[in-house]
């Protein structure tokens, strides 16, 4: 089993990453270089995480393999002895190999790997794939010129926290400058700006994740947020309508200014193919290429100004696209919470839904997940559950914070993360000591991932899910990763002492913070900065819980949801309409639909038998009547037959209010069906 375990997780990781970047991003629509750019480093990070375990419970069993190695053989036959008194081991020496043991020279190896890739993916590459995927230049050089004038202010911000950091160790004394000092500083420094982001992050997940699934268990309340962002996304949805209008309407303006054989018609043409189809076909219909364009003395948008245009179509047709998508999906939401409301007071124990699902589902889930254990499961089991599972993450919060304003105190020993993993190591029991490393680094991971899913910086940065997620805010996301997994994971082996900088013990570290070098370097960063500030997630934990950045951004007029705010009683109320008014709507639909749908079951067939007797062949030598009679003839029986027909398919026609942003419309749908038009008691039949 040596390395198996590795190279399981390897492979495992990998595939999650791959899931989550698929529920976000678009694989089809967007760039393959953000794609690939995006996954690596979302698997980079999650690596981390995941192999973090194994490298503690290796270097626990090195460390008492080393100690083993270093005591006398009477010293070691006791420990042999007391050891098989507490545990039963399979060996005679008390320090046996875990299960998922990695060989010597593998993990250092690995993590300097895994470190420095995604250190140059979150400081070099990703900031300039972000600025390239968001430039609207229409050549390669124009777009790379353009990255590399926007991320001077970045790289300048973090080449000034190393020159100082750098200045600090040249004017020092004790110090001299080496390589693996220089590399101990700029590692010092990227972990400094990670931490400042890592504990702001953290002491919002600490508080908010816990309460998210306890107010999961409340019906109303959800029900009451939903009809709230019900009414903040058609706000938005209609502004994003408005500029997308807008923005074409420039588009308009410069594809009939700009010619054939203009020498910027190629890159109108650029900007027209990232439309949509429907303003597309509009404007190829009102092109007129037959003119040159300098026949008229017109002035012409420069090269610059298409740039901006191109930049602004790419934006508004996102967000376009995106509001669209994610108000179908708020408006599914609302009406199975409405369902589940309603289906509580039932005495039948059986789910009804209101609308059926348009996507047929599977035959294994429909066996076993029935409308009766539906009905158990949203109606009363679900919110139990939720409960007992917000009552369990808010104790895994209090050890977090606990531990984080404790674990510098090495005797005695307060940090419970670092009271469980010596507990274990006592008994060398390696399962629970891997266990116990992924839940804790895990429940951190969540605390701090999940906020970065969940925070919006207005409409800059935000990742929607259901593949609306665009390029900027994926590499963006990825640079957050990758510069908040190494705090992450080095105050994690703090919390839990496996960190010799922080216990302060003369013993073997982790492969992990070999690399990162000895931080005594900067003794004010690991003595001090490190130490004192994770504290601060107290306050911060504080401020979440009575939600003082919510009350402060709804003072400053953006609406946030506060049961106990006059704005947020109208947004209520305003989202509850606009439910009922698209719910209304359905039903119509449906009800038009399966009117439709009886009519043709019951009167299709006698309907195509008429319209082929109509049809049939009539041999003129077997006809003695005169054109006069038989035109009145038929003409009669047709009247007849249609006026017959019309009166049957009157009583199934579904009274849909008329639509006046038609381009036509009749009085009497059965002519527009049909094709016919009646004038002065004739027929006259469209072709």
């Amino acid at each position: 089993m040596s390395g198996a375990a590795l190279g399981l997780e390897i492979v495992f990781v990998f595939f999650l990453a791959l899931f989550l970047l698929h529920r976000y991003g678009d694989f089809k629509k967007q760039h393959r270089l953000v794609i690939v750019g995006t996954l690596l480093a979302w698997y980079l990070c999650f690596l981390i995480v995941f192999i973090l375990p194994l490298d503690v419970s290796t270097t626990i069993y090195n460390r008492c393999k080393h100690a083993a190695a270093n005591s006398s053989p009477t010293e070691s036959s006791n420990i042999t002895g007391l050891y098989a008194a507490a545990t039963p081991v399979p060996s005679q020496h008390p320090c046996f190999k875990p299960w998922s043991y990695i060989p010597d020279g593998i993990m250092p190896i690995f993590w300097r790997v895994v470190y420095w890739t995604s250190q140059f993916l979150t400081w070099i590459l990703l900031p300039f794939m972000q600025s390239y995927a968001r430039s609207g230049g229409f050549s390669i050089t124009g777009k790379i010129k353009t990255a590399l004038i926007e991320n001077a202010i970045y790289y300048g911000t973090y080449l000034l926290i190393f020159g100082a950091f750098l200045i600090y160790v040249a004017v020092n004394p004790h110090l001299h400058l080496e390589w693996n000092q220089l590399q101990t500083i700029g590692i010092a420094a990227a972990n400094t700006w990670g931490l400042f982001l890592l504990v702001l992050l953290l002491g919002y997940g600490l508080v908010e994740i816990p309460r998210s699934y306890w107010n999961g268990a409340k019906r109303g309340y959800l029900l009451m947020k939903t009809y709230f962002k019900a009414a903040k996304l058609m706000t938005e949805k209609a502004d994003a309508e408005e500029t997308l209008e807008d923005v074409m309407e420039e588009v308009r303006k410069v594809n009939e200014s700009i010619k054939y054989n203009h020498p910027l018609r190629k890159c109108v043409d650029t900007i027209l193919k990232k439309c949509p189809i429907e303003y597309q076909e509009k404007m190829g219909r009102n092109m007129d290429d037959y003119e040159d364009f300098d026949e008229k003395h017109n002035t012409y948008p420069s090269e610059k100004s298409l740039v901006k245009l191109h930049k602004q179509v790419i934006y508004s047709v996102q967000r376009h696209r995106r509001t669209q998508v994610q108000w179908q999906i708020l408006l599914e939401q609302a009406f199975y919470l409405e369902d589940v409301a309603k289906n509580e007071t039932s005495a039948t124990c059986q789910f009804v839904h209101t609308f059926q699902s348009p996507e047929p589902e599977n035959r294994f889930i429909q066996y076993f997940y029935n409308p009766t254990v539906e009905w158990y499961w949203e109606c009363l089991l679900r919110p139990w559950f939720y409960r007992v599972l917000a009552v369990v993450l808010s104790i895994f919060s209090v050890i977090v914070v606990w531990s984080e304003c404790t674990f510098f105190s090495t005797t005695p020993v307060l940090s419970l993360f670092a009271v469980f993993i010596q507990l274990a190591e006592k008994t060398y029991n390696y399962i629970y000591i891997e266990i116990a490393c992924f839940l804790s680094i895990f429940f951190l991971s969540i605390c701090v991932y999940s906020t970065v899913f969940r925070i919006r910086v207005f409409n800059y940065y935000y990742l929607a899910s259901h593949h609306q997620t665009d390029a900027y805010s994926l590499l963006f996301s990825g640079m957050l990763f990758c510069r908040l997994t190494p705090p992450l994971c080095l105050n994690f082996l703090g919390l839990t002492h496996m960190d010799s900088s922080i216990s302060h013990q003369n013993t073997q570290p982790t492969a992990y913070t070999s690399i990162m070098g000895s931080m005594k370097v900067l003794s004010f960063i690991a003595d001090g900065f490190y130490i004192y500030y994770p504290m601060l997630v107290v306050i911060l934990c504080i401020a979440t819980y009575f939600s003082l950045g919510t009350r402060c951004l709804n003072l400053l007029g953006f609406q946030q949801f506060m049961g106990d705010n006059d704005m947020t009683s109208d947004l209520v109320d305003e989202g509850k309409e606009l439910i009922r008014r698209e719910k209304r709507k359905r039903q119509r639909q449906e009800e038009g639909e399966s009117r439709r749908r009886e009519w043709k079951e019951r009167y299709g067939h006698s309907r195509e038998d008429s319209t082929r007797n109509r049809n049939v062949h009539i041999d003129p030598k077997e006809s003695n009547f005169s054109d006069i009679s038989t035109n009145r003839s038929a003409s009669k029986y047709t009247r007849a037959n249609n006026r017959t027909e019309r009166d049957r398919i009157e009583l199934l026609q579904d009274a849909e209010p008329l639509d006046f942003n038609a381009e036509t419309f009749t009085d009497d749908p059965l002519e527009s069906e049909s094709g016919r038009f009646y004038r002065g008691g004739e027929i006259i039949q469209s072709y």
